[in-house]
């Protein structure tokens, strides 16, 4: 029983079918398949954006790399909140090619507008700014690192400030179907297409084998993307194994479908908690769910239950994630309760006996 992440399954079999059913196909290679292109003119209309550029790249770190290196010039960093997965889970990948991860206070794992001009104007204002790293890129990931949402205000404002400066604004998608699909989400695909210069859609996360759909929005793909990413050793031979996913995953809406159940099995989860006294980190609408818990009870909880440590608390609590997915089934979430239930009992029992 593991609630460790929302990629601990393999793929939607629908995706296996298909990929079997096509695997004698003889296409050309590189994302130049029938079957990529198929997908992408799925995913222009479902963006209700006929003219996206779009490009299927294996994994989220590769495409956060590919695309903050192929937009920065070379004397740029890219700003982010300092819980942004480019700053804290991806190795230091953007600074290890040349550019910086410039840090700007957050909330709830969200960037302000507001924070973020401020430091757009404080860097200009700065007499010595030729010495230092030139903010280029704004990066926010939607959901968050904590599975909260950005809303559509929210995100005007953000792609306001970044018009405002001439700099793109990136948004990483990597679970973006359990942000679209959740019932606090006010923000639909074809406005997410309309309020930023580039972001992906996850698939990795979402139901596939792996593999992310990269859009730029405003025919602003830097001239041989495709040359670029195999710079980073990242463009797929059979690039058919990511189109023909997410030619699956666009057909029927079943990206959408099945990201509901993980936000479905998330709330009844979350719902659980909070009847057994588990306090929460963070009210998160998403799939991913963060609680406080003591030390010791977290260390009896790993030998049955597979989850994240986030982060320490204090001095005897730590922060773990659960994480459900398309797959996840109620009867594991409700075995979960029931272990969870199990802990809070022990505890009542210790308190009898004393």
């Amino acid at each position: 029983m593991t609630f460790e992440s929302d990629y601990t399954e393999g793929a939607h079999p629908k995706i296996l079918q298909r990929l079997n059913e096509t695997n004698f196909e003889q296409v050309s290679g590189y994302g130049a398949d029938p079957f990529s292109e198929s997908a992408r003119q799925k995913i222009r209309e479902a963006c209700a954006n006929p003219t996206a550029q779009i490009t299927f790249i294996s994994g989220g770190t590769q495409t956060n790399q590919i695309v903050i290196d192929s937009l920065l010039k070379p004397y740029e960093g890219v700003i982010s909140a300092a819980t942004g997965h480019i700053n804290t889970h991806e190795a230091g990948a953007i600074e290890y090619v040349g550019h910086k991860v410039l840090v700007v206070p957050s909330q709830n794992g969200k960037l302000n507008a507001l924070e973020v001009e401020h430091y757009i104007k404080a860097f200009y204002s700065d007499g010595n700014c030729e010495h230092m790293v030139f903010p280029g890129m704004v990066y926010i990931s939607f959901p968050t690192e904590y599975g909260t949402l950005y809303t559509k205000h929210e995100l005007q404002n953000l792609y306001g400030v970044c018009r405002k400066y001439q700099i793109p604004l990136f948004v990483d998608g990597a679970r973006l179907g359990y942000a679209l699909v959740s019932s606090a989400c006010d923000v639909t695909l074809p406005e997410l297409s309309e309020l930023c210069d580039v972001f992906y859609i996850g698939g990795t996360k979402v139901g596939a084998l792996c593999g992310e759909a990269l859009v730029f929005t405003n025919q602003n793909e830097p001239a041989h993307f495709v040359n670029f990413i195999k710079k980073h050793g990242a463009l797929l031979a059979k690039g058919r194994l990511l189109g023909i996913q997410f030619e699956t995953l666009f057909t029927d809406d079943l990206y959408f479908k099945i990201s509901r159940n993980a936000i479905e099995q998330a709330m009844f989860l979350k719902q659980g908690l909070q009847k057994l006294g588990y306090p929460l980190f963070i009210d998160s609408p998403t799939n991913q769910q963060f609680v406080v818990i003591e030390n010791v009870k977290m260390h009896v909880l790993k030998q049955k239950v597979g989850f994240s440590f986030w982060e320490q608390y204090d001095s005897t609590h730590s922060v773990i994630r659960l994480a459900t997915s398309w797959a996840t089934r109620r009867e594991t979430v409700e075995q979960l309760l029931d272990v969870l239930a199990e802990l809070k009992n022990s505890d009542a029992a210790q308190s009898c006996s004393v």
